[in-house]
């Protein structure tokens, strides 16, 4: 019996190609709000570029998934993992603005191509438990974060930061051939070749006529709200600990690898919780197990737990990030880890539970219910990194992450009591 939580193929090879395309990218990317700074960018100017990178992939991606009809899935992940590689060859020539901007929308609309496109594959697949396949993919960033840094500094230190965007475009090339193959061979939908913008629109009706029912749109709402916060942390984070909390470069990056590290077993732990799914309501009132065995029509089913998740991880990253905020001053490298742990796990949770219950209530239409929830995603992380931006200046470090945490746990409570109603 296998220590791990169980992994299907489908959900190993999707992982696989998630954690090499964030080594990649986090070769370098850990430095990013830092190297801005240096380049004489204000703070606020920091949150408007990452705005740049993740409002295009919310932009985009229903467009892929309109492709994801026409086009194998695996073939538009492949090229949006391409497209990370010509984005770190690209950040060599940043020396005009202009071309600096292009990149940063480029890498918005290649990480459109790779998330709409896995996640259809996912949600396409007949998977045995849809939260605990999220939360492998979901975790696959951690696992990067864990070393990705390290070895980029080490790159850096010896071939200066030209070295470590080569070797992050090659290892790009070579995962893009990774998740060609192995995604490829999965059985997906099959394509449909006079897919047109009526039947896309047709779609997109439907989706959100069952992403209206306050069961779906509640804890949805909820799990945006972690991932604004989330726009906070991406662009202030770093930052903060080096501003705030007088850390150093190499101090920044201990920091990030130990967390990282240390949360690697914590989220084995999580999504081996997420397995123990909780009830199953049927909408047409059928048990599971049953109405498959007899071959009956599948209505569509909405798993309880997934709604449970979405609110447990909801509340857990809002209270951490008070803490957070709350005792930053009083923060020794010990009690900043188990905090920032903790706001991690929740959101793992949350986010795990929200791609999991727009899977089981959108199953029939996997294209839309790809683009959908990667439009969550980033969206939720621009406008976090928007907002924050205008109101870093004069809120600072303490209150941004306090009054962020207080936001989620009034979205919590709002969500809890509707839900009940």
């Amino acid at each position: 019996m296998s220590i791990l939580p169980k992994i299907e193929k489908v959900t190993r090879d999707a992982t696989i190609s998630h954690f090499f395309l964030m080594f990649g990218y986090k070769l370098f990317s850990l430095y990013f709000p830092l190297f801005l700074v240096a380049r004489g960018f204000s703070l606020p100017e920091v949150g408007y570029t990452y705005l740049l990178i993740y409002l295009p992939i919310a932009l985009f991606a229903p467009f892929v998934g309109f492709l994801n009809h026409k086009i194998n899935p695996a073939i538009l992940a492949s090229v949006g993992i391409l497209g990370y590689g010509v984005y770190a060859l690209g950040m060599i020539l940043i020396r005009n603005p202009a071309l600096f901007y292009f990149w940063q929308v480029l890498l918005g609309i290649s990480a459109a191509l790779f998330f709409v496109s896995a996640r259809a594959i996912l949600i396409s697949s007949p998977l045995e438990n849809y939260d605990r396949a999220f939360g492998w993919f979901y975790s696959a960033p951690f696992y990067a974060d864990a070393l990705a840094p390290v070895l980029g500094a080490l790159f850096i230190w010896k071939f200066n930061f030209i070295g470590v965007f080569i070797f992050s475009a090659v290892l790009q090339i070579f995962t893009a051939i990774y998740c060609f193959w192995q995604l490829g061979k999965q059985k997906i939908k099959p394509l449909d070749r006079a897919f047109n913008l009526q039947k896309f629109k047709d779609n997109y009706q439907k989706v959100f006529e069952k992403i209206k029912e306050k069961t779906v749109l509640l804890p949805t709402v909820l799990s945006f709200s972690v991932l604004l916060i989330s726009g906070f942390y991406f662009a202030f984070f770093v930052l903060c600990l080096k501003d705030f909390l007088a850390f150093s470069q190499n101090q920044v990056l201990v920091f990030i690898s130990v967390l990282s590290a240390t949360f690697l077993p914590i989220s084995l732990f999580l999504i081996s919780r997420l397995e123990n799914r909780g009830p199953i309501r049927w909408e047409g009132g059928r048990d599971a197990r049953a109405s498959r065995v007899a071959g009956a029509p599948v209505l569509g089913w909405v798993g309880v737990q997934s709604k449970r998740n979405i609110f447990r991880g909801g509340m857990a990253a809002g209270v951490f990030s008070i803490l957070f905020g709350s005792f930053l001053p009083f923060l020794n490298f010990f009690t900043l880890l188990l905090i920032n742990l903790g706001r991690s796990a929740g959101a793992l949770i949350c986010n795990s539970g929200r791609s999991g219950l727009i899977s089981q209530k959108l199953k029939e239409n996997p294209e839309e219910a790809g683009a959908l929830d990667t439009v969550f995603s980033p969206l939720g992380v621009a406008a976090g990194a928007l907002i924050s931006g205008v109101i870093i200046g004069f809120l600072g470090y303490q209150l941004l992450f306090i009054l962020g945490g207080i936001f989620v746990v009034i979205v919590w409570i709002i969500g809890k009591k509707l839900v009940k109603e």
